[in-house]
């Protein structure tokens, strides 16, 4: 047991001087006490780990030692938060620990697979190195193993876990409070361009929103189509999820339900407020992505928005077609509030594509002036709000004002519900 930033956490290292870092029994054994000891006294858990796989030389035992440090890591799990850092490399059984934690930092020589090179090669006929196997840029962009890339661990681990309580029976930590909660941000009036195909950068809606304009973006570089953020907003830590129309028009693929739904999953499970920011003309579509699953891993993001029980509020500030629309946080999933601007586009499906589903074979000319009107009748807020599935249109300029007054209203629900073993959603 250790202080991280005046936070008591338990810290537990693997050596790599030793064996290149061999995980033996005992090192397992040691492993598995850090988290029963962290899960004992309701502290988070730090990792941080350099290991070249089990200790060969001991034979089973070490994978037996390694099975009890994987064991007591996922009891931690939904209870204390639980954060691996890497430097150099973790290979083999050890490197599913890394996935068993809630997030994870890796500095930039960091390395970390299951099955090596020369076994890739031997398997596959396919030879790569060790940083395209798994450098820390693979695991940024490809795998989203690695949620932060920084030089500075433990300084890295300490901003995240100032975001998150000690464990899941308190309140996540309040910030300072000298940033004015009703500040207004009439900056936002601009930020969504005229053109509907015109893009924008949705981390200037999140960093005007937020206290001080300060964000910890996670998982930047994996599925950057949705943003994940952790901020505060009047002092309430609040996760942020986010359509970015900068990529893939911030279409659904299924790293990005993947990620969002990961995210959800953590901020609920440490009862950080969800606010969700939707531009989304839909799902990405092609045949590839439904060949891989997109049914059942786009279900993912719907089922964490709706398992979760912490406050969430919706704001829609242009695109929400269809599918996308429903997962994002709607309203029939069950946010707490839904607040759209005047550039808002609730329905089914943007223009084009209505009228090319309604009127086969009008002409070109009369695609056009339909397509004007369906624009006119539906690509508004106002039948949304009419039918009762968004509390407020509101001014882009009052977000912040309209996001810090709900917040303070809801921020502190809990609900309590009666317990069963597990849920069965999509995995």
């Amino acid at each position: 047991m250790q202080e991280l930033t005046g936070r008591p956490v338990v810290l537990a290292r693997s050596c790599s001087d030793r064996r290149r870092g061999a995980l033996a029994r005992r090192d397992g054994e040691t492993l598995a006490a850090a988290a029963r000891m962290a899960l004992h006294h309701r502290v988070p858990l730090v990792l941080e780990l350099a290991s070249s796989g089990a200790d060969v030389s001991e034979g089973i035992d070490s994978l037996h030692g390694w099975g009890q440090a994987a064991a007591a890591t996922s009891a931690c799990s939904g209870i204390v938060p639980v954060i691996a850092s890497v430097r150099g490399p973790v290979i083999s059984g050890p490197a599913l620990l890394l996935a068993l934690a809630d997030l994870v930092v890796m500095s930039p020589d960091a390395v970390a697979f299951v099955s090596g090179p020369s076994m890739v090669a031997e398997f596959t006929g396919v030879r790569v190195g060790l940083s395209e196997l798994g450098g820390v840029a693979m695991h940024a962009m490809a795998s989203g193993l690695c949620a932060l890339e920084s030089d500075s661990l433990l300084e890295t681990v300490a901003e995240v876990l100032s975001f998150l309580p000690q464990h899941t029976d308190q309140p996540a930590p309040t910030g300072p409070l000298d940033d004015p909660p009703d500040r207004l941000v009439p900056e936002l009036r601009e930020v969504v361009p005229t053109r509907d195909n015109a893009s924008y950068d949705v981390r200037d809606v999140a960093l005007a929103v937020v206290d001080h304009q300060d964000i910890c973006e996670l998982w930047s570089r994996w599925a950057p189509q949705l943003v994940t953020a952790f901020a505060r907003i009047g002092g309430t830590p609040v996760g942020i999820v986010a359509n970015q129309p900068r990529s893939l028009a911030g279409t659904i693929d299924i790293a990005a339900s993947q990620k969002a739904a990961r995210f959800v999953h953590l901020c609920d499970a440490f009862n950080l407020p969800i606010v969700t920011f939707v531009d989304t003309p839909g799902f990405l579509p092609g045949k590839d992505l439904e060949w891989r699953g997109m049914i059942r891993h786009g279900a993912e993001l719907a089922f964490a928005y709706a398992q979760a029980t912490v406050p969430r509020i919706c704001v829609i500030l242009r695109k929400a077609y269809g599918g996308a629309y429903i997962v994002m946080d709607s309203k029939g999933l069950g946010n707490d509030m839904c607040l759209a601007w005047p550039s808002a586009q609730v329905a089914v499906m943007g223009a084009p594509g209505a009228v090319q589903l309604l009127h086969r074979r009008a002409s070109e000319e009369q695609r056009r002036g339909l397509a004007q009107q369906y624009a006119e009748d539906y690509l508004t807020p106002w039948p949304a709000a009419e039918r009762g599935l968004l509390d407020a249109v509101i001014d882009p300029a009052d977000t912040r004002r309209e996001l810090a007054s709900t917040l303070a209203a809801i921020g502190t629900r809990r609900e309590f519900v009666v317990g069963r073993k597990h849920d069965a959603g999509p995995m």
